[in-house]
This record gives C-alpha cells, sequence and structure tokens, in this order.
C-alpha cells in the first residue's frame, strides 16, 4: 500500500484526491495539508511515501521550498509535484529541490496513479512534454552553475515584500504597509530569500537594484 499525502491550498483539490486514491489501486491518502509549513510538520509525523505537492500556496512556504525542507528531514519520502505550471524554469527548480516527478493537474487519472507508483519505486517522472532536450538544458546549465532567473519564480507579495526589504522598512513596517501580520512578512522573506539563493541583505539590496525595485516613490 502506497501511503499518500496531498498537499494543496485548495480543499476541493484534496478532497478530490482523497475520493479517487483512498483505498484504490494499492493506495491511502494518510494526510492531507494546506500549507508548506503544515505540510513538513505533518509529514514528519506520519512519514507517507509520497507527498503530492502543489507549488502555488500562498499561504506557508510554497511547494518549492517546503520540498527542499522536507527532503532534508525525510530523504526517504518521494514528492510528487502537481501543478498547474507548465513552465521549464518551474520544472527545473522542482529537480534542484528533489522532487522525483514532476505532472500537470491537467493529467489524466491513469497518469497520476502511474506517476505515484513511479516515484513511490524510487524512479523519476515527468509529464510528457518535458522533453529530453529540456533535461540537457537543465545538465548543461547544472555544470556551468546557471540555474536561470529564478527572481521570476517569486510571487507577486514576495517581490513586493522584497522591493520593501531593500528600501530599508522593517519586518513590522511591512506588516503595516501590507496589512498582515510579522510572521507572514518573515515568512515570505525566508522563502524568497530561498528560492533566490541568497544568505544576506546586501545580496538581496544588489539583486533588487539590478531589478529596478529601489523605487521609493
Amino acid at each position: 500500500m502506497v501511503r499518500i499525502m496531498v498537499v494543496d491550498d485548495h480543499a476541493v483539490v484534496r478532497s478530490g484526491m482523497v475520493m479517487l486514491l483512498g483505498g484504490k489501486n494499492g493506495m491511502e491518502i494518510v494526510g492531507e495539508a494546506a500549507d508548506g509549513d503544515e505540510a513538513i510538520r505533518l509529514a514528519e509525523t506520519i512519514k507517507p511515501d509520497v507527498v503530492l505537492m502543489d507549488i502555488s500556496m500562498p499561504s506557508g512556504k510554497d511547494g518549492l521550498t517546503a520540498t527542499t525542507e522536507l527532503k532534508k528531514r525525510l530523504p526517504d519520502t518521494a514528492v510528487l509535484i502537481l501543478t498547474m505550471h507548465d513552465d521549464e524554469a518551474y520544472l527545473f527548480r522542482a529537480i534542484q529541490a528533489g522532487a522525483s516527478g514532476y505532472l500537470l493537474k491537467s493529467a489524466s487519472h491513469e497518469e497520476l496513479i502511474s506517476a505515484i507508483r513511479s516515484v513511490a519505486e524510487g524512479n523519476a517522472y515527468l509529464h510528457p512534454t518535458a522533453t529530453k532536450r529540456l533535461m540537457s538544458d537543465y545538465l548543461d546549465k547544472l555544470k556551468r552553475g546557471d540555474y536561470g532567473d529564478t527572481y521570476e519564480l517569486l510571487s507577486d507579495r514576495e517581490k513586493e515584500i522584497m522591493a520593501k526589504v531593500a528600501q530599508g522598512f522593517s519586518n513590522k513596517e511591512i506588516a503595516d504597509q501590507l496589512i498582515i501580520s510579522v510572521k507572514t512578512v518573515e515568512s515570505h522573506k525566508s522563502n524568497l530569500m530561498d528560492k533566490l539563493g541568497l544568505k544576506t541583505k546586501p545580496d538581496l539590496v544588489k539583486l533588487a537594484m539590478k531589478k529596478g525595485l529601489l523605487n521609493y516613490d
């Protein structure tokens, strides 16, 4: 029996996965999470065989950041990215994060089941449009140390917070301006730093300057 955890911010999607996979095809849904932070906490407790991970989740850690953290803590758990993003950059970032597979939400039920079985057995699974050429390009980029412009993978909110951090606003000031909690600001900052591969605030400021974000108007 393949033990599966579903991570998606849409309750309807999670319910659909439970109806589709629960107790069928040798598969069992053992947990559900609505964001990356919840997914990491729950996965450490239930230790699923496979995690179906969405990428875009507005609260907490996004799917790519959560995948990186989850694989550090549970290296034997396979992560299958299940997303609507048919984008080369997201595919490459998912592989970087340690995902075993990448599948579009538009895939058929049969393909989803096949993908889950594949990653559960320790294999990789990519959706059909992820061609051999893309993998070749990715390996070339790895050799060159070039992962493309990961700034484009930031959400609009993360870009907004990045700009304000670079402009010198404190977490409290950013929270007040955007009408969100300080904890949410800190979470977004951590996520965007991970996505960009940045370690320090000066590095963030340098990138913000290159992107033309230091506009104080």
